[in-house]
């Protein structure tokens, strides 16, 4: 597939990596733009990705915080035919995007999963057993097609758009509900094993502290069941 690609990327104190994954993100796509969006990170990662001179990266600063909303402002300022999402501080899965855009010939998403045949993941304890709780319940609620709904890693169509368009509110649980509207619209998707690396420390968006932790856990568990019952 040589259509041109969009790759959003959300930051949040991520200096000691960003520049690491911008660079692996234009290895490995040949045709691609980079929107990052940067939630006034006080690490001075903005101020290192302002540094980089390639056209083909757009950065954007703001006040608020928030990954869903990273990610709609992302999707506006995209131009392409295929939309993606990488985790910032996951730069060395982007060698998989390759693999994912030859997928997406013949499907309308590609995700990367944490819970197909082939994947192992070398999270935290902690963090490994919550999402497999979060993606138990989305199973057993939403239905067991979708294996990861909280994947951080996947590529689009930007056809999608038109049946399954992202609410941008909360933090990672937009995702599940955007996966689950492409899937009840008949949307073709593909999940790809993958290997989890081990969490960064002091870059976790989700597990700053246990309070956080626990909180957006039931944002989670609230989304799943707003998913369910949501009309449009």
């Amino acid at each position: 597939m040589d259509k041109k690609v969009s790759i959003i990327l959300s930051t949040y104190n991520e200096a000691s990596v960003i520049e690491d994954t911008i660079n692996k993100i234009f290895k490995y796509i040949n045709n691609v733009e980079i929107i990052l969006v940067d939630d006034d990170s006080p690490d001075g990662t903005f101020e290192k990705v302002k540094k980089i001179q390639n056209p083909n990266l757009k950065a954007f600063k703001r006040k608020s915080r928030g990954l869903a909303s990273a990610f709609l402002l992302g999707l506006i300022n995209s131009s392409s035919e295929v939309v993606g999402w990488l985790d910032s501080n996951m730069g060395s899965l982007a060698e998989r995007f390759p693999e994912m855009l030859r997928q997406l010939e013949k499907n309308d998403i590609v995700i990367l999963s944490r819970y197909v045949d082939g994947s192992v993941d070398h999270r935290a304890k902690h963090r490994v057993l919550t999402s497999q709780l979060i993606n138990f319940f989305c199973r057993l609620i939403l239905g067991n097609q979708i294996k990861d709904y909280t994947t951080g890693i996947f590529l689009m169509r930007r056809e999608v758009l038109l049946s399954s368009v992202p609410i941008a509110t909360g933090h990672g649980e937009f995702f599940i509900e955007f996966i689950y509207k492409a899937h009840k619209a008949g949307m073709k998707i593909i999940e790809l094993p993958y290997v989890h690396p081990p969490d960064i420390e002091g870059m976790s968006k989700t597990a700053a502290n246990a309070f956080r932790f626990c909180y957006l856990g039931s944002r989670y568990f609230i989304r799943i069941i707003q998913s369910l019952f949501r009309r449009n």
